[in-house]
């Protein structure tokens, strides 16, 4: 099956080099060069990918991607970027992007970087197809309930705001209790690829789960830290354990 890309690049060079690698993939791209147009034609939802420069004219990267998360569209997302700050990277990641690319880059990574969101969404629809099955789709444990359809997360029954790579995290979690993740593991079941230097992505994201469904943020009882090893979401959790402390 042909996937459609939306690669927003103002470097023509840069731009034909991408549009071509995703030829090779089978991919159907539209090459862009503004972030006013890509925010036009991302929201239009034809892509199954974006490839995204963070610096363009009229409109950057980062405020494309803010907006079409806030807009709930959920269409993948990878940032290219001539920046190589840990920062540039971590605040790409947590507006909604699903990988990062610093230039310069070749087009081999490029290439495993895209087939890694495609075996992503892939695997997404297969959870999604499987969590709509007549009783699959809640997992409830000592107050946390998790509507895996919904994508809706309660607390003590009250609702709890995650954002999209949040809940993906927790669900992946919730389905395989006492399994431990290596953080490599989470970024290749959460964020489709596994890459060193990563790692903080998956800490932070933890440490922000945690705070929005822990008792003891500092004292995790649901999403317990093996040490030396990973994470992994508690076989038995204490009645009233989750739940922001009283």
């Amino acid at each position: 099956m042909s996937r459609r890309v939306l690669v927003v690049e103002d470097d023509v060079d840069i731009g034909r080099l991408v549009t071509l690698q995703l030829a090779e993939l089978g991919c159907e791209c539209r090459l862009v060069d503004d972030g006013v147009t890509a925010l036009d034609e991302a929201r239009a939802g034809r892509y199954d990918l974006v490839i995204l420069d963070l610096m363009l004219p009229r409109l950057d990267g980062l405020e494309i991607c803010r907006r079409l998360r806030a807009a709930q569209i959920e269409v993948p997302v990878l940032m290219l970027t001539a920046k190589s700050s840990e920062l540039d990277r971590v605040l790409g990641l947590e507006l909604g992007a699903d990988d990062y690319l610093t230039k310069p880059f070749s087009m081999p990574e490029l290439a495993a970087r895209v087939k890694g969101i495609f075996r992503r969404a892939e695997r997404d629809a297969a959870q999604k197809a499987a969590a709509a099955a007549p009783g699959s789709q809640r997992i409830e444990t000592a107050g946390l309930v998790i509507d895996l359809v919904r994508h809706e997360v309660t607390v003590a029954g009250q609702p709890v705001e995650l954002t999209a790579k949040e809940f993906e995290l927790l669900a992946c979690f919730a389905r395989s209790p006492g399994r431990v993740f290596t953080r490599a593991q989470l970024l290749d079941q959460v964020w489709g690829y596994s890459h060193s230097g990563y790692e903080h992505t998956v800490n932070s994201h933890i440490n922000r789960l945690r705070n929005k469904i822990e008792r003891d943020p500092g004292n995790p009882e649901v999403i317990q830290t093996v040490w030396g090893v990973g994470y992994k979401f508690a076989e038995k959790v204490a009645r009233g354990a989750t739940g922001p402390a009283p």
